[in-house]
């Protein structure tokens, strides 16, 4: 399977050294295309094998997988002064946030589209990626699309296109929420006098040491903060204060209102 990856950023790059690393592909059937040759040399250098084009080299997709990695806003003026022809027959998977199905549709005059949404995790194989098709995508597309992404961590065929901006605001801005609450305890552990090494591994170890209680336990949430949350105890005193300070309501509507400015970007970026 032969796969052109338009857009050799952080996720573009990613995504390329993933499917060699994993052999989802044969690194001489991986084609990289950049806007410019700034990069080629180390372009070159990471994939070997690879053919390395900018875009006004590219004339036709003939076969395989396109993965649409370019910026949203960069999209609209490539395929203005585009050439390329694509065959009926090429799948292509975009990780562009924003631009909707119709709209890439229309631009690539290309039915057979799948629209993806993975977050930050997945540079390291640990994302995971909500993805929608078009109508024309079937189930073998679906496998081929499974197949790709499996390197990338986990991967779900969501029910309808809106669904992606739930993503995008759960699990595609998600990792920030982490890194937030993960330094505003090193912070705290800083004010009662720990160092902030010693605090960043205490805070570090303990997120790592309950996720892994999370997926391997058979109690619910609840149950989890029951167990650490004694009576009259320290724990207790803190979930207190953050049920005052409606921490889970600050939270909530945080994540409510990126999923709300998710759709906002998606009704006004209507490509030329």
């Amino acid at each position: 399977m032969k796969v052109t990856i338009l857009g050799a950023g952080k996720m573009g790059v990613s995504f390329a050294r993933s499917f060699c690393k994993y052999e989802k592909i044969k690194p001489s059937d991986l084609r990289l295309v950049t806007r410019s040759n700034r990069n080629h040399q180390e372009l070159r250098r990471q994939f070997p094998q690879a053919e390395i084009l900018c875009f006004d080299e590219l004339e036709t997709i003939a076969e395989g997988v396109l993965i649409l990695a370019v910026k949203p806003q960069d999209f609209g003026k490539m395929m203005e002064s585009a050439r390329v022809q694509i065959d009926g027959n090429v799948l292509v998977l975009s990780i562009m946030a924003g631009i909707t199905l119709s709209e890439i549709q229309r631009k690539l005059r290309h039915k057979r589209v799948v629209r993806a949404m993975p977050n930050a995790p997945s540079l390291v194989g640990a994302g995971v990626t909500g993805y929608f098709p078009s109508a024309e995508i079937d189930v073998r597309d679906l496998l081929q699309i499974e197949r790709l992404l499996s390197c990338t961590g986990m991967s779900m065929v969501l029910d309808n296109e809106t669904q992606l901006d739930s993503v995008t605001a759960l699990s595609g801005s998600g990792p920030a929420y982490f890194y937030y609450i993960v330094d505003a305890m090193i912070q705290a552990g800083k004010t009662m006098g720990l160092d902030e090494n010693v605090a960043k591994q205490f805070v570090k170890q303990t997120m790592l040491g309950a996720y892994y209680l999370i997926q391997n336990s058979e109690k619910d949430l609840s149950d989890l903060i029951s167990d650490v949350a004694s009576r009259g105890g320290t724990t207790e005193a803190a979930l207190r204060h953050f049920e005052q300070q409606h921490l889970a309501k600050i939270l909530s509507d945080g994540i409510l209102a990126a999923e709300a400015r998710s759709k906002e970007l998606s009704a006004v970026t209507v490509l030329p």
